[in-house]
């Protein structure tokens, strides 16, 4: 089947730096693993010279610690990441017994495992639902060195057949490191991978969808993952009427983590609310400042519109903003920006509380957005200019709506605004693994995306 290229809305990449720091807790985690190895007991005949055939058993062995204090991890341009590991050592001991023709003994060992180099390979993919993969392609482990000291009265038969048993403790160890590897990628690997949230709530009417549209790739400095990023109302989704645009990603790798978030991603959030009803706001009485100086009812709008106090006089009124279409910004090197058109509905609350529609104006304006990250959350802020005004339908005749060009600024900038501005810095979740905490976070803005970058710390 033929398939196009679908760009991501949002775009994660993990440096160098970042790969590091996760490798230094993998490690960690599989030398946990690798001291947990349980060995089967050990038994076998040998052929001594002078002495005869030697029947042994070692048992109870007992792996005491593993140490991998040399690794590193590199990105292998597509194919996926590479775990090198050398000058590894382990140590175990364990109990041994003997049988040559009429003479048994038994007593203790120490092992001491060196120079171990293991390369494990990580092949990188998505499942069904987006979500990353992790498997281990391949993996090699080789062991340079065994030495086994066996003690008792009869430790010195042992140890002119040492060479026969080590070979065999090389090659049980070497196959047992690669299914410990196998199994820690497949368990603790694959199980964290699965904490990336590829769908996240955002509250009762809109998600976000952060599933991967294509594998994780490695390049030579970086591992980048594509991401949907696209905002859904939870009610009815439905295709996005346009795509995303291509993101000229910057080769950045001061932090260890970027995050490549698209105008795809923000103006979809836009249709989500659009979509849901969420972009519905009323303006009341209750509402207004006390400090604001006049009240909203038909007595203070007859001073532009007289009519109003013979038709409705001294009512309070009402207004309901609504947008007719989804906003849409864009992002350019100067920051965001935006010029969403708001109808402005105002009505008389009449004496049983029904309403009476009275006019119908057309606000638009240049608003700008300070956008920041906090907790994991990309948060917010609008800063609205002068707003224009325009009358699009009247039920009480006809009047300059510039004379009330002061008012409705004083309306939105004191109760639309703020509303707007707490609902944006409640923020929305960036796709972050489990116990995943940024800091050093920078922010700049690219042709068509935002790009934050920032360090990661591990809880």
């Amino acid at each position: 089947a033929l398939t196009t290229a679908t760009n991501p809305g949002f775009v994660v990449r993990i440096t160098q730096a970042g790969l590091d720091y996760a490798h230094q807790h993998g490690i960690a985690i599989l030398e946990k693993e690798l001291a947990r190895l349980r060995l089967s007991d050990i038994s076998g005949d040998s052929r001594v010279l002078h002495v005869g055939k030697v029947h042994y058993e070692l048992s109870r062995l007992r792996l005491r610690d593993f140490h991998l204090p040399y690794s590193r991890i590199t990105p292998i341009s597509n194919v996926g990441l590479q775990v090198s590991i050398s000058n590894a050592y382990a140590e175990l001991d364990g109990d041994w017994r003997v049988k040559f023709l009429f003479i048994r003994d038994r007593g203790s060992f120490d092992l001491k495992v060196e120079n171990v180099y293991i390369k494990i390979s990580l092949r990188l993919g998505s499942d069904a639902t987006g979500k990353p993969t992790a498997s281990t392609s391949d993996c090699s482990a080789h062991i340079s060195e065994v030495r086994v000291l066996f003690s008792g009265k009869f430790g010195w038969l042992y140890n002119l057949f040492h060479s026969a048993i080590e070979s065999r403790f090389r090659k049980i160890l070497e196959d047992k490191v690669c299914d410990s590897v196998v199994e820690s990628v497949h368990i603790e690997l694959q199980k964290y991978l699965r904490t990336l949230p590829v769908t996240a709530r955002i509250d009762a009417k809109t998600g976000i969808d952060y599933s991967l549209v294509a594998p994780p790739r490695a390049t030579a400095q970086s591992l980048d993952a594509d991401l949907k990023g696209e905002f859904y109302s939870l009610t009815s989704r439905s295709p996005v009427p346009f795509s995303p645009l291509p993101l000229a990603f910057p080769s950045d790798h001061d932090r260890m983590v970027y995050f490549g978030a698209s105008s795809y991603f923000f103006n979809t959030a836009g249709i989500a609310y659009h979509k849901a009803g969420a972009l519905v706001f009323e303006i009341t009485e209750a509402m207004i400042p006390k400090d604001v100086g006049f009240s909203l009812n038909t007595s203070t709008f007859s001073a532009f519109i007289p009519q109003l106090e013979e038709m409705y006089p001294n009512m309070p009124m009402k207004f309901r903003l609504s947008t007719p279409t989804a906003p849409f910004l864009t992002i350019g090197p100067g920051g965001i920006s935006l010029k969403p058109i708001v109808d402005a509905q105002a009505y008389a609350i009449l004496p049983d509380s029904s309403l009476a529609p009275l006019f119908l104006l057309s606000l638009t304006g240049n608003v700008s957005a300070v956008i920041n990250v906090r907790s994991g959350r990309i948060v917010g802020s609008l800063d609205v200019g002068r707003i224009r005004l325009s009358l699009k339908d009247s039920a009480v005749g006809t009047f300059q709506v510039r004379m009330m060009q002061s008012i409705m600024n004083i309306l939105t900038s004191s109760t639309l605004l703020p509303r707007l501005n707490a609902r944006l810095d409640e923020g929305f979740p960036l796709p972050l693994l489990d116990r995943i905490q940024l800091s050093n976070i920078l922010m700049r803005f690219h042709q068509n995306f935002l790009l934050v970058g920032a360090d990661v710390h591990f809880q």
